[in-house]
């Protein structure tokens, strides 16, 4: 492990050039997130704040903290999963002096240890994915909250605890529902998630997916894209819900609908994306059939109950990467993608460049309207925040341009009668 207090704590900064050429690849892949850097690289706007983020060190997320860099921000860094960080990635960022404290296989301990580094200097602006470093700030530093401008959440779990501490007042500071944002959860949580989710499942396993029976807990955003493409890979989908909206919408999208315990008796591959815990316990895996393939999706790994899944084992072994199997008492074998964690990251590389590309540039604007709501004089208050739907467009329209898409704009006898409310038939 490679350690200098104050600057950085990785596996091994040798790997630094391969991360380069990975954050190099994302680059050319993220064309909305360079356009902000090179816009906003003259102007400075973040010079002389500190931004400390905990969120997933991969290939694209270095591409985001560069970017911050470069428009004058002083960054601090910790990986929000101890299963998420690219190695390669963390000794590039490293290398390039920025302050990072993450490596691959964290334990909690190290987890927690790698948020408090990115706080030892009282922070202006925190971003999460998950809500890890908020919830570090709030319960164990609760005083930085008083220097702290305002932050971002990234994902659908983070955002839900968010808004029920606001709602019973406990939240310290404003915080911009970044995941709440439709360039964000309408592309990178549907096309995102259901691609690398596959990808991360291929990856750990290498099995066929045409004519499983592919079971996705939750229908959501991030499960209709994992549903959406195990379907087109020729899976025979199933989706387990608590909601009825959601399954109906699934219903009619074409895929079976039933409890968690009557799929578990009939699914070959699992996957939950719920942000509930306990999805998949005991009951429903020794109902499984040999060989049953499962993994989580969702930010956390309290999905799968696994501790209920060992009670019932006797005997585990890792049989190749990200690939644990669990024999039961009777007889059967039950193979664990990633140890519960997410799937996507974990056993693969996270979302494609392309669609992170929009959520870093929510992100990136999130915190710029922070700063400059800051110099002009304006306090938020401590509440969740929705990014302005007219940003949510204008980074689709730079999307469409740098993809070669044009579309039509209405004429101005168009835009006025949208709101003719006299307009008849």
């Amino acid at each position: 492990m490679d350690y200098k207090e104050g600057a950085y704590k990785v596996r091994d900064l040798r790997l630094a050039g391969a991360g380069r050429k990975r954050i190099e690849w994302a680059e050319s892949r993220m064309p909305v997130l360079m356009r902000l850097r090179e816009q906003y690289a003259k102007e400075q706007p973040f010079k002389g704040y500190k931004i400390a983020g905990c969120l997933h060190v991969t290939k694209e997320t270095a591409v985001l903290v560069e970017t911050f860099a470069a428009c004058g921000a002083e960054v601090a860094w910790s990986g929000c999963n101890p299963l998420s960080t690219n190695d390669e990635v963390a000794a590039a960022l490293a290398e390039a002096g920025i302050e990072i404290y993450a490596w691959h296989g964290q334990n909690v301990e190290e987890f927690y240890w790698s948020i408090e580094r990115t706080l030892d200097r009282p922070p202006h602006l925190t971003l999460d994915d998950g809500a890890d470093l908020i919830f570090t700030v709030h319960h164990r530093h609760p005083h930085l909250a008083e220097h702290i401008i305002g932050g971002s959440e990234e994902t659908t779990t983070g955002v839900h605890r968010l808004r029920a501490m606001a709602e019973d007042g406990k939240l310290l500071y404003p915080v911009y529902a970044v995941n709440d944002a439709e360039t964000k959860w309408d592309f990178d949580n549907v096309y995102g998630t259901g691609q690398s989710t596959i990808d991360g499942i291929l990856r750990a396993s290498s099995v066929l997916l045409a004519g499983k029976n592919f079971v996705v807990a939750g229908y959501g955003h991030c499960g209709r894209g994992v549903a959406m493409r195990a379907k087109g890979m020729g899976a025979n989908v199933i989706v387990t819900e608590v909601k009825p909206t959601a399954a109906l919408k699934a219903t009619l999208d074409g895929m079976r609908v039933m409890t968690m315990d009557e799929a578990a008796a009939i699914g070959d591959i699992f996957v939950t994306a719920t942000g509930m815990k306990d999805v998949i316990r005991g009951r429903h895996f020794v109902k499984m059939k040999d060989g049953a393939i499962v993994c989580n999706t969702g930010h956390y790994d309290v999905e799968l109950n696994l501790k209920e899944l060992a009670g019932l084992s006797t005997d585990t072994r890792v049989v190749r990467p990200n690939n644990r199997e669990y024999t039961l008492e009777n007889g059967k074998r039950i193979y664990v993608l990633a140890e519960g964690r997410l799937v996507n990251l974990a056993a693969a590389e996270g979302h494609p460049s392309e669609v992170m590309d929009m959520s870093f540039a929510n992100q990136f604007m999130a915190h710029l309207h922070l700063v400059r709501k800051h110099e002009a004089g304006e306090t938020l208050a401590p509440q969740v925040i929705d990014l302005p739907e007219e940003l949510d467009q204008e980074i689709a329209r730079i999307k469409l341009e740098t993809m070669g898409i044009r579309i039509d704009t209405l004429s101005e006898e168009q835009r006025a009668y949208a709101t003719d409310y006299s307009a008849g038939t």
